[in-house]
């Protein structure tokens, strides 16, 4: 998010010129679009790795900035909180042996990293919460020293205007708690996928991804405990909503939508979800920059829309359109950032795999489920909130494929059944190798087939644990331990043995 802020709209009238900005940017963006300015390159990839460092006794480090100072690499930078960092893979295509390649270099990365982490006594987990992390961590210092984060916790805090609360229930646990700041977000570390999209095919490709969520987290979570807490199997989803919640309790009660969310319909274009992120979030990091984007436009060239792609940042969708220029050309991706970090680089691949296959699998189909009434957004909402809530043990709503309307799935059946062929089809239209499909599906099969995923470990030996005798603060070190020992021996979270 950068390190810099401006200060350019502390006033009443720096924020109606900011407004005026948002609303001048979207017509920009609407003309692009009219004129066919943008590049397509759907076979274009990105990725983002956020990974967490732990000190020798297992407990969050907050070195990230000592470990990016001896890493001196500029595609990993600092993320919110102060024992985290983001690793940002280069653009890259996945056909031929393309995945593979990612793969390696991921792999090559994540070493790199770790070796810097180990020169300041520490290490780097790929995991979606650090399991040990407790509240008394998210206190002073729990946050990377930056302007702009600041600013983002102190508007977050001042829109809401009281404590933020925590209110999560699992099966058998809950958490209830009130953060006077956003440290909860920064417990949190995900993955998330790029795909550049054509603006004819992007409101297919962005409702495919919604389509898919649900299904995507319930097959990848890695999240199951919080504060020490056994919650959902994916509990990172609701613990970054909840944070990051800038609403009063009157306005959540009246209905006005939270900054996270997945989104209350099927989309209908990419200028239809920037402007929703105008029209109904009141702005959380209003900065005004140099450009005039109508009159770079007016000159022929590129206008970088600072203030929109701002504001859209500053809305958390499950899938999100981006809007970008490379090449001197403006293009759009959409970002899925549902996925938690881990358990393992293979699996991490296997994971961006599944949701590149599937979603263009969706996208070549001859009719789409969400075309016409037989399937509510409602349904889709319904997935993720199931597979977040218990993974692989979820049934979740799938279209029938007669009728189109939501029929309810175990999510390990539709996965072996009708996602894993989807994923091949789509992977397989795409060029990538034989080699690589049977590879990383090979990996998603026996995940699905056992019901082992990073959360159902994590869950399994903790229980073990605390079998043995153990509370849960040892239950949690121990496993944490182990978890970082099969991580770096690399092989898929469904091969691991109990603990």
């Amino acid at each position: 998010m950068g390190d810099d802020v401006s200060g350019t709209v502390a006033t009443p009238e720096g924020r109606r010129r900011y407004r005026e900005r948002l609303r001048s940017q979207l017509d920009v963006l609407r003309r692009l679009l009219d004129e066919g300015a943008f590049t397509a390159d759907d076979t274009m990839t990105g990725m983002e790795v956020e990974l967490a460092l732990v000190d020798p006794g297992a407990r969050p480090s907050r070195a990230n900035r000592d470990v990016l100072a001896t890493l001196g690499d500029p595609d990993v930078t600092t993320e919110l909180g102060s024992h985290t960092i983001e690793l940002n893979v280069p653009p890259a295509r996945l056909q031929g042996d393309g995945a593979r390649a990612l793969e390696d270099d991921l792999r090559a990365r994540m070493e790199a990293a770790d070796a810097a982490a180990r020169a300041h006594d520490a290490r780097v987990v790929m995991i979606g919460i650090v399991p040990t992390l407790l509240p008394d961590d998210q206190t002073d210092g729990w946050m990377t020293r930056s302007p702009r984060y600041r600013a983002l916790d102190e508007a977050v805090r001042a829109q809401r205007g009281e404590d933020l609360l925590l209110d999560i229930r699992g099966e058998h646990e809950r958490l209830l708690e009130h953060s006077p700041s956003i440290a909860p977000e920064a417990a949190c570390t995900s993955v998330q996928l790029h795909l550049q999209v054509a603006p004819e095919q992007f409101a297919a490709v962005h409702n495919a991804a919604q389509l898919l969520a649900g299904p995507q987290v319930a097959l990848a979570a890695n999240s199951p405990f919080y504060a020490g807490r056994r919650l959902w199997d994916e509990s990172r989803l609701p613990v970054f909503a909840q944070s990051t919640d800038s609403r009063p309790p009157e306005l959540a009660a009246q209905g006005v939508r939270e900054r996270v969310l997945l989104g209350d319909r099927w989309t209908t274009s990419a200028h239809a979800l920037f402007e929703d992120a105008v029209l109904h979030y009141p702005p959380l990091l209003p900065e005004l920059a140099e450009e005039d984007a109508l009159r770079t436009l007016a000159r022929g060239g590129v206008p970088a829309l600072a203030e929109l792609k701002m504001q859209n940042g500053t809305v958390w969708r499950w899938n999100r359109p981006v809007y970008d220029v490379a090449g001197g050309a403006p293009h759009l991706r959409v970002e899925n950032r549902v996925l938690p970090s881990g358990p393992t680089v293979v699996d991490m691949v296997a994971n961006a795999a599944f949701w590149f296959g599937a979603v263009r699998g969706l996208v070549a189909q001859d009719r789409h489920p969400w075309d016409g009434d037989a399937l509510p957004f409602s349904a889709a909402q319904a997935s993720l909130d199931a597979g977040a809530r218990r993974g692989l043990r979820a049934v979740v709503p799938w279209p029938d494929a007669r009728t189109g309307r939501p029929e309810e799935r175990e999510v390990p059946d539709l996965v072996l059944r009708t996602l894993l062929p989807l994923v091949h089809e789509g992977l397989t239209s795409w060029g990538v190798g034989q080699d690589a499909c049977d590879r990383y599906l090979g990996v998603l099969e026996e995940r699905a087939r056992t019901r082992q995923t990073g959360a159902q470990w994590q869950h399994d030996a903790v229980a073990a644990a605390e079998g043995r005798g153990a509370d849960r603060h040892e239950a949690l070190h121990g496993m944490l331990i182990r978890y970082a020992e099969l991580m770096r021996d690399g092989a898929p979270v469904a091969t691991w043995p109990a603990g």
